[in-house]
């Protein structure tokens, strides 16, 4: 069953689609139909997880800012054991 719509565009925006659905040898109502298809029919899209920008960067080797202290005691005490 098929119902008959009716919508209001930007004269531009009609032009464009126009072209768009003869460049592809349709109707304009075929393109609008085939927009509407594939909008309504892709799964949704997954939201971006925030958590992955937080990695970026990671080389995943330590973290020399944090712990330098603790990296440069350790490095003068192997140093006096050697002496």
């Amino acid at each position: 069953m098929t119902t008959r719509t009716q919508i209001t565009l930007e004269t531009d925006l009609r032009r464009r689609a126009h072209r768009r659905a003869a460049d592809q040898g349709i109707s304009f109502a075929e393109y609008v139909r085939r927009l509407l298809r594939r909008d309504l029919e892709e799964p949704p899209r997954p939201k971006a997880d925030i958590s992955a920008i937080f990695g970026l960067g990671d080389s995943g080797g330590s973290d020399i800012a944090n712990h330098k202290d603790e990296y440069i005691g350790e490095a003068i005490a192997a140093r006096k054991l050697r002496r």
